[in-house]
């Protein structure tokens, strides 16, 4: 029993990660690039997720409605930064925290007016929506799978792109020093809104992928932009591979740490006492994580070269 439960939750944790790294990846490159704290990166992983419900409504078809609400998650995305962002790139960092927090209650408050309060769902895709046997006796649903095999899917292309062509080597130059990217003749202003637009796209599409599984409401990016910042405070601001590492590290430490907490305590104390200090400790587990990583290391475990 305990081998089967340890095997669902490993890819529950997981797919918890891969899902992670769609929104950090976005959000480290911003940060990392172009030194900016983007609060409201959360409410574009929650309009992908609107944006494909809309788009199934108007299609019934997933596919097409995947690939209409990405362009539509990548024109709103470097619409945000035209008409906002790019005017507080010369402000201190209290100054993007107080603007995007404001874009994050305007956008809130916009898709109630628009798709109303009550929670939406957006369905599996019927070829997608079956189980798989584990082992004997345990399923597990292909969908979950299909995130987790996207995800690295999305990871492998953004390790090729980051690491392998003139852009990635732009992008990584960026966050080791933008002022010499820009010195030396390089857009650094088209270079941001390409990373940026680029980084809305993926928020998005993290939320598309997770639609099928969780409630589609106003305000469900918010929790997991705190997650996408320690992700990308354990990995390293700026780095690609850490965001990777530490969002499957997180989703791990997280989904384990909820299922097994309780029972790991009752081997050094009362059943009653592991059913009191368990749910508390495993809700901690990835900032104590967070802690010993900056501990040992201040600046994350894979920082981009010159931070």
């Amino acid at each position: 029993m305990y081998t089967a439960l340890f095997l669902v939750q490993t890819l529950n944790g997981l797919q918890f990660g891969i899902l992670l790294f769609l929104i950090a990846a976005g959000l480290t490159l911003v940060f990392g690039v172009m030194d900016f704290i983007n609060l409201a990166h959360g409410v574009q992983y929650m309009l992908g997720a609107y944006l494909a419900v809309m788009f199934f409504g108007l299609t019934g078809n997933f596919v097409l409605a995947l690939i209409l609400a990405l362009a539509a998650a990548l024109v709103f995305g470097l619409l945000l930064e035209f008409l906002v962002f790019r005017h507080l790139y010369d402000r201190d960092h209290l100054d993007h925290v107080i603007a995007t927090f404001g874009i994050i209650l305007f956008l809130n408050q916009a898709v109630k007016l628009i798709w109303g309060a009550a929670p939406l769902s957006l369905p599996v895709p019927e070829a997608l929506s079956g189980s798989v046997e584990l082992m004997p006796g345990v399923l597990y649903p292909v969908w979950r799978l299909v995130i987790i095999g996207a995800g690295l899917v999305v990871a492998l292309l953004l390790y090729v792109l980051v690491t392998r062509t003139r852009i990635g080597m732009l992008v990584r130059a960026g966050a080791t020093d933008a002022d010499m990217v820009s010195a030396l003749g390089v857009d650094i202003r088209k270079l941001f809104m390409i990373v940026f637009g680029f980084g809305a796209m993926l928020a998005g599409f993290g939320g598309i992928m997770i639609a099928p599984i969780l409630s589609v409401e106003p305000g469900m990016g918010d929790g997991i932009l705190i997650l996408a910042f320690v992700v990308i405070v354990i990995g390293g601001v700026g780095s690609i591979r850490g965001a990777f590492i530490a969002a499957l590290l997180i989703g791990l430490v997280d989904t384990l740490g909820r299922a097994f907490a309780v029972d790991i305590l009752r081997l050094f104390m009362s059943s009653s006492s592991a059913r009191t200090v368990g749910p508390a400790l495993a809700s901690m587990l990835i900032y104590l994580l967070m802690a010993t990583v900056l501990f040992i290391r201040p600046s994350g475990l894979f920082p981009a070269k010159g931070r």
